[in-house]
């Protein structure tokens, strides 16, 4: 076994690589950039290296570093994780010639697979399934323009070399390829170091499934059942489950073998994915396609993990070194249900715009159990049935509390697992980690993720890519709250304004102690008013008592109430903080405000003049810190409303901004390659 590993990646990924090693006993060493310099995974390594400046491709991508870094701390294996360099065949060749076992697949494999219009070509060449499409060379966009119309719209523009959502296109008209090809080009260099592009069929209402490989190196290889990936953004997982609500027995054996024979063709081991899309109306288990092979280990793995019990980064590691896997394909049982959600540093309100800045505040829910760094074993009773049936929740990171979220990488958190033993269970708890979940400082996802969770679509299992632009055609703005629930935050809401009065009185704190004759209040939440009683007695909303168990101390973050809800055993976490007149809780996937004033003071309040915001719509408005890539328009030109102006580029994705009226360019305020700020202004309309 390896004496010593080096872990050629940052971020959560680089951590849940470490885990593992340091449970097998494997000194580790980190790699980093300025921008990391005393991030978590430098901190948690047994040694570590400074790479170079914080882009990418000064550092992580900087394969001939990497290789120095491991020869000089003594490394006799490296794991790419995923992204940067982990699909690189040059970067596995690089090691052998060094001498350095490669924890991944053989180079021949990547190559082969890491293509993605070489492995259309092989999977085609092997009987699999393929979507309709061009794989050959497309020279120009009237190139791109006239395949598009051959296969007929709508169709998917793919950089050859992408993955993790980067370098993909949806064009519906001749219009969006001509947008879209050169973004697509320039997206593929930007991430991969290569602007190849092929163009394929889109096929409507999809499933994306996937299948989980592990082979090794004496000619053993096995499928890991399938995960659910359908819940996507701009082509960007977001949701990912295992197994699959849609997937039967029958569909996951054809699957599974296909995929296993695809990979056997190129003599795969090591971790391996084969993406496959599924058409949702499809019922005889046969109408699935292959999309690609990721060589590579996936950022989804920890449910696969969940349900198998099997601790896949430690099998990539024992492969590596040559040992065989040590069980089949009939060893491998399916235990429970498993969700994961990719906590973004995005806002959802504003479009999902990336954001950067300091984590203020970082408190995960604290884990119940961690499969990952396990030894591996196949937790099952042989009958699919969980040996623990209380749930559990995992949270895979690489960030802490103070620490920065940087312009130059992925914006993913973290990623948040529950396991349960059904569905429901696992959503069930999805839903309380992520209201237990506080993230304070860049954007974040939370309160999307769980109105995801609640969604009755999501829950029913009717799941297709287009879920998201479906459910949320205008956007999102939180999730819908019900009478119930506003009942219950406003009862919170003034319970906390009286333990905070009751300390500005100087009385000890404790509610129902010393507490003077009943606090009443009028809560107001989105513009409903509510009458509140708080006494010793308990708290009554609008005149109806409420069996409410409320633990607040004045100065918390954190409020518990037990008794929410049909069920009187259900524990509600609302997140509190201070804001005008009142308090902001969040809970359920939405924040509320909720004014909170004496009964005797809210009648003369009910008129106050509201400060209506400004119209910014004449100026094109930076929404995000990044690069103003291009610039479409000069001072004197005409625009019409939807019009393309400017693209900036931001975590390396180019965001197209159009104008939201007709007008003229008035002024430019910035030029192509400025470093913008968020709410900078770019240009002017008059």
């Amino acid at each position: 076994m390896f004496k010593k590993i080096l872990v050629a990646n940052r971020g959560e990924i680089a951590c849940r690589v470490m885990r593992t090693a340091k449970a097998m006993g494997i000194k580790t060493v980190a790699v980093y950039s300025d921008a990391d310099a005393r991030a978590p995974h430098v901190l948690m390594a047994d040694e570590s290296v400074r790479l170079g400046p914080a882009p990418a491709a000064e550092s992580y991508l900087k394969a001939e570093l990497i290789l120095l870094a491991a020869k000089e701390t003594g490394a006799d294996c490296i794991h790419p994780g995923y992204g940067f360099l982990s699909e690189r065949e040059s970067f596995a060749l690089a090691c052998a010639e060094a001498g350095i076992a490669f924890v991944g697949p053989p180079p021949n494999a990547i190559a082969a697979m890491g293509d993605k219009i070489e492995s259309k070509k092989l999977a085609k060449a092997a009987g699999v399934n393929v979507v309709p499409g061009y794989l050959g060379e497309i020279d120009s966009t009237d190139h791109a323009v006239e395949i598009a119309g051959g296969i007929g719209y709508p169709v998917m523009m793919k950089a050859s070399a992408g993955g993790g959502g980067k370098g993909m296109r949806l064009a519906y008209s001749e219009q969006d390829v001509r947008e879209g090809f050169e973004a697509t080009k320039r997206e593929g260099l930007a991430s991969f170091g290569d602007d190849r592009v092929f163009i394929e069929k889109f096929i409507e209402s999809p499933r994306h499934i996937e299948i989980q490989l592990i082979g090794d190196q004496h000619g053993n290889i096995v499928y890991l059942n399938e995960r659910e990936c359908s819940i996507q953004r701009r082509h960007q997982k977001v949701v990912e489950e295992a197994p699959s609500p849609f997937v039967t027995p029958a569909m996951r054996k054809a699957m599974g073998e296909q995929a296993v024979a695809l990979a056997q063709a190129v003599g795969y081991y090591s971790a391996g994915t084969v993406e496959l899309i599924v058409s949702g109306a499809d019922t005889t288990g046969e109408g699935f396609y292959f999309l690609e092979m990721n060589t590579r280990l996936q950022v989804e793995h920890p449910v696969t993990e969940e349900i198998t019990g099997l601790d896949l980064v430690e099998l990539m590691i024992r492969v590596a070194a040559g040992k065989p896997l040590g069980f089949t394909q009939d060893d491998v049982k399916l235990n429970g249900w498993s969700i994961e959600n990719r906590v973004y540093a995005e806002d959802p309100y504003r479009g999902f715009l990336p954001s950067i800045g300091r984590l203020v505040r970082y408190n995960p829910p604290l884990p119940f159990a961690l499969s990952g760094g396990a030894s591996t074993s196949l937790s099952t009773n042989g009958e699919g049935v969980a040996e623990s049936a209380e749930p559990r929740v995992r949270v895979d990171d690489g960030v802490r509390e103070g620490g920065e979220v940087s312009m130059f990488y992925d914006p993913m958190i973290a990623k948040l697992i529950t396991w349960a033993p059904t569905r429901d269970g696992a959503i069930a708890a999805q839903i309380a980690a992520l209201d237990a979940f506080e993230l304070e400082g860049p954007g974040n996802n939370i309160d999307f993720l769980s109105a995801i969770m609640q969604h009755p679509r999501f829950q029913s299992g009717a799941l297709t890519t287009g879920f998201i632009a479906e459910e949320y055609p205008e956007g999102f703005h939180g999730a819908p709250a019900d009478a119930e629930l506003l009942r219950t935050l406003a009862a919170v809401a003034a319970f906390a304004a009286t333990a905070e009065a009751d300390r500005a009185r100087r009385i000890d704190g404790q509610l129902g102690k010393r507490l003077r004759p009943p606090a009443d209040w009028v809560v107001t939440i989105d513009q409903v008013d509510h009458a509140v009683t708080v006494s010793t007695d308990g708290i009554a909303v609008d005149g109806e008592d409420l069996d409410l168990a409320l633990e607040y101390t004045p100065g918390d973050r954190m409020v518990v109430a037990d008794g929410h809800g049909p069920d009187a055993d259900e524990h509600l976490t609302i997140r509190i903080a201070k804001a005008r007149a009142g308090f902001k809780l969040t809970t359920r996937g939405a924040s509320h405000v909720a004014r909170v004033l004496p009964a005797r003071v809210a009648p003369y309040t009910a008129h106050l003049i509201e400060k209506v915001a400004p119209d910014l719509s004449k100026f094109l408005i930076c929404p995000m810190p990044g690069l103003l890539v291009r610039l479409d328009v000069a001072a004197g030109d005409r625009v019409e409303a939807g019009q393309p102006l400017a693209v900036v580029e931001a975590m390396k994705m180019e965001n197209i901004l159009r104008a939201e009226k007709t007008g003229v360019v008035k002024s430019v305020a910035a030029k192509t390659g400025d470093s913008l700020a968020v709410d900078q202004v770019i240009l002017e309309l008059d």
